[in-house]
């Protein structure tokens, strides 16, 4: 289980895929709030579900988790609605969280949180979902409408960021630097990567896991 910071950052990394998707559903008749709302408890979902062993782009298995909250919110007339027995278990999960905190010195993982409970951990992140509260990007206020700015990247970030990719990527040889480029390029599964390059996908995984980590380490260093 990843710790907290790393999993709020891929989340993070991720949003635009949720705007990417939402776009396809503007002019429906739904606000596009509610749509972003409902994208972002997908795209959680999927980081909670993800299996990387099981060879997958992350893209590949959350563009469906995303569209199916998405269509879920038509379904449901328009509004994210919260069950009552999703209620009842987001205030277990809160009562849960607070008694383990104090046992465990720390916060508990999804996974602890879940075997505390005796329920699936997906069931765990949709009630902590349930239990956030509702922010909208737009607000009224004495001037009028407000639009909160949502940051995105500029064209220096993106130079920046392509700065210290391809520093980074002198640290690897050519078998990590062909995982990487099959793997977060050309989109293939660790299984065909594993096809190109003679490798089981087993040991796909286990480079892929390292080479991360060391770029992530020497962006780091860099940054």
């Amino acid at each position: 289980m990843v710790d907290t910071k790393t999993r709020d950052r891929f989340i993070e990394s991720n949003l635009p895929l949720v705007h990417s998707l939402c776009k396809r559903f503007v002019g429906r008749g739904i606000e596009y709030d509610d749509l972003y709302q409902a994208g972002c408890v997908g795209l959680v979902k999927a980081t909670d579900g993800f299996d990387e062993t099981r060879g997958l782009c992350f893209s590949t298995y959350a563009v469906p988790v995303i569209l199916g909250e998405i269509r879920r919110l038509f379904r449901d007339g328009g509004s994210v609605k919260v069950s009552r027995s999703l209620k009842e278990l987001s205030l277990k999960v809160t009562r849960a969280k607070a008694s383990l905190e104090f046992k465990l010195c720390r916060e508990p993982t999804i996974g602890e949180l879940a075997t505390e409970l005796g329920v699936l951990p997906e069931e765990i992140t949709e009630a902590l979902s349930a239990a956030q509260p509702t922010v909208s990007l737009t607000y009224e206020s004495d001037d009028g409408i407000v639009e909160t700015d949502v940051a995105t990247e500029g064209p220096e970030d993106l130079l920046t960021n392509k700065l210290l990719l391809e520093n980074a990527f002198k640290v690897l040889d050519q078998i990590e630097y062909q995982i990487i480029c099959y793997r977060y390029f050309s989109g293939l599964t660790q299984n065909e990567t594993a096809a190109r390059l003679g490798l089981s996908q087993v040991q796909v995984s286990r480079a892929e896991k390292k080479i991360l980590l060391k770029l992530r380490g020497c962006i780091g260093t860099v940054a």
